[in-house]
């Protein structure tokens, strides 16, 4: 790489730094972070009392940023969590069929537009596939994790836990560009609302209503029920869609109110660490998807 293509990249890792944002190294051309794991953890320097990942790494210190990206053209993460930042990330289609499909800035523009308030102004970067990263500040004393699909269709949040690739970075597919705004803007109310997490609902055998209806219908909504607050955390909302859409027949056949169905997979869904507002878009859609496509009771 060029010597003033390694300079912009140290002096853009500077200048977040001085932001208060918190960046570390990504391997040069890639968005996969550039620092040792644990099994080759020397155990020295910032890892003497143990080994720190990145999120725990990444930095404001000039020393450090200048003797890292000496080093190598490293492309630059910024951790949000320690940055006190949320991003908004607007992704694009994929797949063969997805030129017509709206993308996440479409989605958002109409989340926006829904909540009464126009898409907000502040700093924005285009990234390398067409998509886009909002920047806000989190709010004080809330600590919010990231989200995939909570906001919406192809919006994901970066907060706690997660990073994204900085303006000046380049990767095969293309750059990450600043687009507008030199300020992140605090983050609007009505999109904390849909993020911050709901009180945690105690754990416990679920309870279902005395409701006329199927007992096979209670019967596999129990053991759905229990299927989901039992599911791997990284299956967690895969296993509540397909749950969801297996009990949606009997709704469609009237043994079983919709309302019954989605109280006790809220109730399952929040209990196994899902959103509120994950639980609520993911069940609304697997039922909907079972009774669009739900086979007449003889037939099934």
């Amino acid at each position: 790489m060029p010597h003033d293509a390694r300079a912009a990249l140290l002096r853009t890792a500077l200048e977040a730094a001085e932001r208060g944002w918190h960046v570390f190294p990504l391997r040069p051309g890639t968005k996969r972070p550039a620092l040792h794991g644990e099994a080759a953890c020397p155990r020295t320097g910032v890892c003497a009392s143990g080994h720190r990942k990145w999120e725990q790494r990444a930095t404001i210190d000039p020393d450090r940023i200048r003797t890292a990206w000496t080093a190598a053209p490293f492309n630059i993460g910024i951790a949000t969590g320690p940055s006190s930042l949320i991003v908004v990330d607007l992704d694009m289609p994929k797949g063969k069929n997805s030129s017509d499909a709206p993308g996440g800035a479409a989605t958002f523009s109409a989340l926006c537009e829904r909540a009464g308030h126009p898409v907000p102004t502040t700093y924005r970067t285009r990234t390398a596939s067409g998509g886009e990263h909002l920047y806000f500040t989190a709010p004080h004393g809330m600590p919010l994790a990231n989200t995939a699909g909570t906001v919406g269709e192809l919006v994901d949040t970066r907060a706690w836990g997660g990073y994204v690739v900085a303006a000046g970075s380049i990767i095969p597919a293309g750059p990450y560009e600043a687009l507008c705004g030199s300020e992140a803007a605090p983050l609007p109310v009505w999109l904390q609302t849909i993020l911050q997490p709901a009180p945690a609902r105690p754990v416990g055998p679920l309870r279902l209503p005395a409701v006329d209806g199927s007992r096979a219908a209670l019967a596999a909504l129990e053991a759905e029920c229990a299927v989901v607050a039992a599911a791997p955390e990284r299956q967690r909302n895969n296993t509540l869609n397909r749950c969801v859409f297996k009990v949606g027949r009997f709704v469609a056949w009237g043994d079983l109110p919709r309302y019954v169905a989605e109280d006790a997979f809220q109730g399952a869904g929040e209990s196994r660490g899902l959103t509120a507002a994950e639980c609520r878009a993911t069940i609304r859609s697997a039922l909907d998807s079972s009774l669009r496509t739900a086979r007449p009771r003889e037939a099934a």
